[in-house]
């Protein structure tokens, strides 16, 4: 398949994804002798919807509400990849040298900012309607049986396809929104990529989270009721399980079929390789899909990921440091940010919405209201457009996105392991797992790890870091 040029759209979507991963420096300082009284500051990664995006244009609204001489909350984007965000975070809330109010917060951080007492557990007032909320994501928000934050956005692993490249391939199928099994990929990829170039799909296998991701999802495809730790962050995995994903992981990431570059890419990497028409299927998460299909068009597919698709998503918690009335009115903020109104405006911005209801036919649906960029009614505009694009919900099959795909996708995700030690066992797993990506060569003089001795060296490395 020959390169081209990256269309304006994914370039800029590249641009975006580059400067969250970049090495940031510290946050946004508070304006001197700012007044603090009436005043929210909200702490989050970057809002890969770009400048203006989503997050802001929901802090803007709740802002209108409160009006002039009300509460104001004010949001500062923290630089750098998801885990120098985290420390900047632990570092500030633990010395106290930024007045953040409200954090953003990955789902696997609730378990430690809650044991280290950084963040307060939640009233009723912080959450709406919490029945509506998908129940695999509203647990990410309990740590020790206390609800201390409020599901903001959610996510889980989507692939991405190139229709185009089947039909060129004359593939058996083309259209795969119903569903694809590994067997089924990898006979595609034979289709598609016969001399075996590797050009048959890519993810995000470099040393950071994504390997970790990547996994767990091949771990919980391979064994059943896969769980590394129990809802108190007890290790209960056995060797054998272990095993048995190292073997599965090995499979599904294996040279015949997967990008040379995976072993090192990101999320950045792996998006500009499939943009670029290097390779026909890409693992990725839901926000990507509003660019590539406004770049591909008819020749973009979109399918769950075979097998398990680990959770994702950001939650937010109000700060330990807050209390009285202020407490009570960042629950209010929260509780207004991630109301069903709000929730279906981040599903049409590209999030993975959190509740069942913004899932449910369009006229049926809650509306989008805070953030008019993104109604579903056309806008005021002369042209009488909305001012934002968002792809069709309906695929030629007849398949639905939203709830045909992404929907069933965020309920039966899986997690990743619940302990307030979850980034010791992160860096486990990259580190342990580097046998797989790097490995020395086999026969005479090599010592090439096989897969029941990196589980063996990984059950151990476990232990070491996790109680049980």
């Amino acid at each position: 398949m020959t390169a081209r040029r990256l269309p304006a759209a994914v370039l800029s979507l590249l641009s975006l994804l580059a400067l969250a991963s970049c090495t940031g420096g510290e946050g946004q300082e508070q304006p001197q002798g700012a007044d603090t009284s009436t005043r929210i500051v909200v702490a989050s990664g970057q809002d890969v919807t770009g400048k203006n995006g989503i997050r802001q244009q929901l802090i803007d609204a709740w802002n209108t509400k409160e009006g002039r001489h009300g509460y104001q909350a004010r949001l500062v984007e923290l630089p750098g990849s998801a885990d120098q965000q985290r420390s900047q975070l632990l570092g500030a809330l633990q010395s106290g040298s930024a007045d953040y109010d409200v954090v953003n917060l990955d789902v696997t951080w609730i378990p430690e900012f809650a044991e280290s007492g950084l963040i307060r557990p939640l009233t009723e007032a912080a959450v709406k309607s919490p029945k509506d909320l998908i129940p695999s994501v509203n647990s990410t928000s309990y740590w020790d049986g206390e609800r201390y934050a409020v599901p903001f956005n959610s996510d889980a692993g989507l692939l991405y396809y190139r229709k185009d490249h089947l039909r060129k391939a004359s593939a058996y199928r083309t259209e795969l929104s119903g569903g694809v099994t590994w067997d089924e990929l990898r006979d595609l990829i034979d289709a598609v990529d016969p001399a075996g170039d590797n050009a048959g799909w890519t993810t995000q296998l470099a040393a950071y989270e994504g390997r970790t991701v990547n996994a767990i999802e091949a771990f919980a495809s391979a064994v059943p009721g896969f769980r590394l730790t129990d809802r108190d962050g007890t290790y209960v995995a056995t060797r054998e399980q272990l095993t048995a994903g190292v073997t599965e992981l090995r499979a599904r990431t294996a040279k015949a079929y997967t990008l040379k570059e995976a072993t090192e890419s990101r999320e950045a990497e792996s998006l500009s390789a499939f943009a670029e028409g290097r390779t026909t299927f890409l693992r990725h998460w839901p926000y990507v899909y509003p660019t590539l299909y406004e770049t591909f068009k008819g020749k973009l597919g979109v399918a769950r990921l075979p097998g398990k698709a680990v959770l994702g998503g950001q939650n937010l918690a109000v700060t330990s440091s807050m209390s009285g009335p202020r407490a009570a009115k960042a629950e209010e903020l929260i509780a207004f940010l991630t109301d069903p109104d709000s929730e279906r405006c981040l599903l049409r911005a590209g999030f993975a919405a959190t509740r069942a209801s913004a899932y449910e036919e369009s006229g049926t649906a809650p509306d989008c209201r805070h953030a008019p960029a993104y109604a579903e009614a056309p806008s005021a505009s002369p042209t009488g457009e909305s001012t934002v694009r968002t792809p069709p919900d309906r695929f030629a099959d007849g398949t639905s996105y939203s709830r045909g795909i992404l929907y069933p996708a965020l309920k039966e995700a899986v997690h990743r392991p619940v302990t307030p030690l979850y980034g010791a066992v992160n860096r486990t797993l990259i580190t342990e797992l580097d046998a797989l990506y790097d490995p020395p060569p086999r026969g005479p003089g090599g010592s090439g790890l096989g897969d029941a001795e990196i589980a063996k060296n990984l059950d151990e490395a476990l232990r070491e870091v996790l109680p049980g």
